[in-house]
């Protein structure tokens, strides 16, 4: 494993460390105890992908869905993080307002997305035009954001939580149902729109490694 990708699974151990700490600490879940995922977590990010790695000697796109995956999942603790900070702030935990503060928590964790896509996930060396691709991204990021909010809006606000769950849980659990689907959605665009590979001479320009 090259030692900027030991570095990046670091970073990207912590971010998620840090908004799962935030997110369990706005919902009542304390405790110094829970330091400890800034420990744990980065090394299983470095597990995983090790293992990924190993798989992508013959499965190239398994390494590359496993970078993928992990991005996925930072990108969903800064969502879930910034979404909850927005409520708490607020106290707003229903009602259509609750569409706009999800838009704002889907977008900030798109530019983050965008980033680490961009130049550790796929890191496609093809000569294209980087606003035109920015564009796209943005086009592809913002109907995944139509499809998360509206999840998520008519699952809180339409529908009565179920199974005994609190207002609160009730709009965490459709969250969850509204990013898995989104993210499917944002993997597929980004995978065969922005950062296609484009074969030239016989060869594809995009990068796994």
């Amino acid at each position: 494993m090259q030692k900027k990708d030991l570095i990046a699974l670091i970073v990207l151990g912590e971010i998620i460390a840090l908004f799962i700490f935030l997110i369990l600490q706005a919902n009542g879940f304390g405790g110094w105890s829970l330091l400890v995922l800034f420990v744990i977590l980065p090394g299983l990010t470095i597990l995983g992908i090790y293992l990924a790695k190993l798989i992508g000697k013959k499965f190239l796109i398994v390494y590359q869905f496993a970078k993928y995956a992990v991005v996925g999942i930072a990108n969903t603790a800064v969502d879930f993080g910034v979404f909850n900070l927005l409520m708490w702030i607020g106290q707003t935990y229903e009602g259509k307002i609750i569409f706009f503060l999800n838009t704002i928590s889907f977008l900030v964790a798109v530019v983050h997305s965008y980033f680490w896509n961009k130049f550790w996930t796929f890191k496609n060396k093809q000569n294209v035009n980087k606003t035109i691709q920015f564009i796209q991204f943005i086009i592809v990021s913002l109907i995944g954001a139509l499809i998360n909010s509206g999840i998520v809006y008519a699952m809180s606000s339409l529908m009565n939580p179920a199974c005994g769950l609190s207002q609160n849980a009730w709009v965490n659990t459709s969250k969850v149902a509204a990013t898995v689907i989104s993210l499917v959605w944002n993997f597929i665009g980004y995978k065969l729109i922005v950062f296609r590979e484009i074969k030239t001479n016989g060869k594809q320009s995009g990068n796994l490694s």
